[in-house]
């Protein structure tokens, strides 16, 4: 979510838990840290946001479907909005950018691009020395920053547990984007898996959270024999476009809940946090607020817009198709953009393939409130198996506990 901005316990490199920061004064420490981290003890970038030295070339994979153009070399650093009222050299959300950037490079993945024949193109985190004997673990994001910013915290212990990592920007995230007029989650599918074909991975774990949480459903659905098992963190797929009037989530109508979801003002972005998270930093200072919306949150918003009228409008439960992969469904049980009464509803839905693990003392943004949490939970149901090969076999979850509530401090 975008509010890992402002209260995730993660440090801008992923390197010093003592800055977990509870007020502005500690934002202003981590921001003067991020500066002095990232331009004097890392190895220095250049003006275009690259390392100095070897110049990193995002790799272009070219599929057999038809013509395909080239695209232009992204801006890897996402400059290209830097704030209007503050210099781009004491932009807190650029370095935070910056340093998170560093922590992908650092656990061994390089940036990819994927050209389609459609013209869209698809920017992903891949493996720089992918490895056979490992697990490929697709990671999708939800709606807020980039995937690294919602990812960089879970880096260290997945790749420590065993799994080569695959983490796309969806579409309208990022630089990856698409010329054509369609919003779908099968759009979404269609092109993350035209990614992972062409970095030649033809099976993988899945996990989606949130809005990614409706894409990665929609890829088991549509590619039973790729996606081994999934899972979904607080993705609201069994919600109905009633369920807005009927009082469900704590918006009534779709063009609020959009004003929340894209904030534009401090204001929204503060109640977006809010509502993400069980414990919100109390204060929040409007001049970090406006930096990162001006950095985040100005690109593609008519096409993000028309993502979330794509998953709203006219969505029944009943045309929901039933995915067959073993299923863990992660929620925060304080979660109010998708409450948990979709979690059991997903599961009702799905049946015996499926558990439910609901976190205490978490809330939507239960990905960043208990990172931990989530990296074990992903680490039993994919690997923690008294069966054999886990990479490109399905596996039981070692739990056979349909429904767990774990307390959380």
């Amino acid at each position: 979510m975008v509010s890992e901005m402002l209260l995730s316990q993660q440090t801008s490199c992923g390197r010093h838990p003592r800055f977990a920061r509870t007020t502005w004064a500690d934002d202003v420490m981590l921001f003067v840290t991020s500066f002095l981290e990232c331009e004097f003890l890392a190895p220095a970038f250049d003006e275009a946001g690259e390392p100095r030295g070897p110049r990193l070339q995002p790799t272009v994979k070219k599929l057999p479907t038809g013509p395909i153009e080239e695209p232009t070399s992204p801006d890897w650093t996402r400059r290209s909005n830097a704030t209007e009222g503050m210099p781009r050299w004491l932009s807190f959300t650029v370095f935070r950018d910056r340093c998170h950037r560093r922590a992908f490079l650092a656990a061994g993945l390089r940036p990819s691009a994927t050209a389609l024949a459609d013209g869209a193109t698809v920017h992903c985190w891949v493996p720089a020395r992918p490895d056979p004997s490992r697990s490929p673990l697709l990671l999708l994001h939800g709606f807020g920053a980039t995937a690294i910013w919602q990812w960089s915290a879970h880096l260290r212990p997945l790749l420590g547990a065993g799994f080569d990592l695959y983490v796309p920007d969806l579409l309208f995230f990022g630089v990856s984007a698409a010329p054509g007029p369609d919003r779908s989650e099968s759009y979404q599918a269609q092109c993350i898996m035209a990614a992972m074909e062409a970095a030649g991975v033809r099976r993988f774990g899945l996990v989606g959270v949130s809005y990614g949480g409706f894409v990665a459903y929609r890829m088991a659905a549509m590619y039973p024999t790729a996606v081994e098992r999934v899972v979904l963190c607080c993705a609201g797929v069994c919600l109905e476009e009633r369920d807005l009037a009927a009082g469900l989530f704590v918006v009534s109508d779709l063009r609020e809940a959009i004003e929340i979801l894209l904030p534009q003002r401090p204001e929204k972005l503060r109640q977006l946090v809010r509502l993400s998270f069980v414990r919100p930093q109390l204060v929040m200072p409007s001049v970090f607020l406006r930096d990162y919306i001006q950095v985040m949150c100005k690109d593609y918003v008519k096409e993000k817009t028309e993502l979330i009228q794509a998953v709203f409008n006219e969505r029944k439960h009943s045309d929901l198709p039933k995915i067959n992969q073993p299923t863990l469904i992660f929620w925060g049980e304080q979660d109010q953009i998708f409450p948990l009464e979709l979690g059991h509803r997903l599961q009702r839905h799905l049946g015996d393939n499926s558990q439910l693990a609901v976190i205490s003392n978490a809330g939507h943004a239960v990905n960043l409130e208990k990172p931990k949490e989530l990296c074990e939970h992903i680490i039993a149901f994919f690997l923690d198996s008294p069966q054999g090969s886990h990479n490109g076999q399905d596996v039981p979850s070692p739990n056979s506990q349909k429904n767990i509530n774990f307390n959380q401090d």
